[in-house]
């Protein structure tokens, strides 16, 4: 089992970066395919990006590709989510979550474990 604490969240102007991070605890944190999914106020939960337990291939949606880079630190037990370019349709809560399954999944409900989510707002 993993835990995750997502951090790093806060205010930005649209243009402008923040780097969100997903610390985890247990010691098999490299067995477990990490994702990043994103909630706006009324609108269903959204896939960010993941990235693989091993070869650290990294995936993406299309709404954030070429603007976020997914990059993890096994020995840290911590994920990253470094986003820039950010606009205003970007605000939302973001979550990191684990999954043990084979692959990447873009689905949430393939994902078990989740963190508390932070707060991304990008004003305008």
């Amino acid at each position: 089992q993993v835990q995750l604490v997502e951090s790093g969240g806060g205010l930005v102007q649209a243009g402008g970066s923040l780097r969100l991070s997903c610390a985890a605890s247990g010691r098999t944190f490299g067995s477990y395919a990490i994702a990043w999914f994103r909630q706006a106020p009324g609108k269903e939960r959204e896939f960010v990006g993941a990235i693989s337990r091993s070869n650290y291939n990294t995936y993406y949606g299309d709404s954030v590709k070429g603007r976020f880079t997914i990059s993890r630190d096994n020995a840290q037990n911590t994920i990253f989510l470094q986003m820039n370019s950010l606009k205003p349709e970007d605000t939302a809560n973001y979550y990191c979550a684990a999954t043990l399954r084979l692959g990447v999944p873009r689905i949430e409900y393939e994902y078990d474990y989740w963190g508390q989510g932070t707060q991304v707002t990008v004003s305008s």
